[in-house]
C-alpha cells in the first residue's frame, strides 16, 4: 500500500538525498571541528567587543562554550539554513515539479488518490531530513572528544539533531503543501525561500527591535529557542513543528484535491 510511491521516490532520489545527508553532516562537523580554536584564540573576547544588538541577533553572546559556539554558527546559522533549503528543493518537486513535467498526469493514472500520492512524497522527504540528522548526530557523537565538546551530552545532541530533522520536514511540508495549491514549482520556490528569510529574520532579530512576540512566528524559534544543545529535548518545541508540518500539509491537500491540474 504505502510503500509504492514511497519506495520509487527514494529510490528515485537516492543520490541526491545521500549528497545532501553527506554534504550537510561534513559542513557541521568542519566547523564543529574549529571550537577548541575559536575557545583558545581569542575569538570569544574579540566577540564580547561587538555591539550587544548584534551579538544578540547573531546568538554570539556565548562563544566560550561548546553550547554556545555550537548554537551559534554551527545549529544556529549554517545546519538550519542548509536543511531548510533541502526542504524546500525536495518539496518543490514533490507535487508541482511532477505537474509541470507532466509526470503526475500518470501517476495519478493509476489507483492513487491525491491525498495519498502527497503523503506518500512526503514520508520520502522525512526519510531525507531524519539521514541529514542521524548523520549530523553520528559524525558529533564521533567527534565529540577529540573536538573538546564532552560538555554537551549525547542526550542534547541528539535533541538538537531531531528538531534539525523537524524544521527540515516543516519546511518541506510548506513546499509541498505550496505545490499541491499552485501546482507551480518557481512560485513555490520563490515563496517558500521568502517565507523561510523572513521566519530567519523574525527569529533572530525580534529582541533587537523590540518586537520579541515575532520569535513566536518563527519555525526557527521552536527549533532552537529552547536550547536543546544545554536543556536537552524540548517536546513542546518539537510537537509545534510536527503541528506546523501536519496543518501545512492539510491546508494544501484541500486545494490540490479540489482544482484542476495544470496541463
Amino acid at each position: 500500500m504505502l510503500p509504492d510511491l514511497y519506495t520509487q521516490t527514494v529510490t528515485d532520489h537516492r543520490r541526491s538525498l545521500i549528497a545532501w545527508s553527506v554534504g550537510i553532516a561534513a559542513v557541521g562537523l568542519m566547523y564543529a571541528g574549529f571550537y577548541p580554536q575559536v575557545a583558545e584564540g581569542g575569538m570569544a573576547d574579540a566577540v564580547n567587543s561587538y555591539p550587544d544588538a548584534m551579538r544578540e541577533a547573531l546568538r554570539l553572546d556565548d562563544m566560550s562554550s561548546a553550547a554556545g559556539y555550537l548554537g551559534s554558527s554551527v545549529f544556529g546559522l549554517l545546519l538550519p539554513l542548509l536543511a531548510m533549503i533541502f526542504g524546500i528543493t525536495f518539496g518543490a518537486r514533490a507535487i508541482a515539479g511532477d505537474e509541470e513535467a507532466g509526470y503526475l498526469d500518470l501517476l495519478l493514472a493509476y489507483p492513487l488518490s491525491r491525498t495519498r500520492l502527497a503523503l506518500q512524497r512526503l514520508a520520502a522527504l522525512a526519510t531525507g531530513a531524519a539521514a541529514i540528522g542521524l548523520l549530523v548526530f553520528l559524525g558529533m557523537i564521533a567527534i565529540r572528544s577529540g573536538a573538546d565538546l564532552a560538555s554537551i551530552s549525547i542526550g542534547e545532541f541528539a535533541a538538537q539533531c531531531l528538531n534539525l530533522t523537524l524544521l527540515a520536514i516543516t519546511f518541506g511540508a510548506l513546499a509541498i503543501g505550496l505545490g499541491g495549491a499552485t501546482g507551480r514549482r518557481g512560485p513555490v520556490l520563490a515563496g517558500t525561500a521568502g517565507i523561510g528569510v523572513l521566519t530567519y529574520a523574525a527569529h533572530s532579530l525580534a529582541g533587537v527591535i523590540g518586537a520579541d512576540w515575532l520569535t513566536y512566528l518563527s519555525p526557527f524559534h521552536y527549533y532552537i529557542g529552547g536550547e536543546p544543545l544545554r536543556n536537552g529535548m524540548q517536546w513542546a518545541d518539537a510537537a509545534i513543528l510536527v503541528a506546523i508540518s501536519a496543518v501545512l500539509i492539510l491546508l494544501g491537500l484541500n486545494r490540490f484535491n479540489r482544482r484542476d491540474l495544470n496541463s
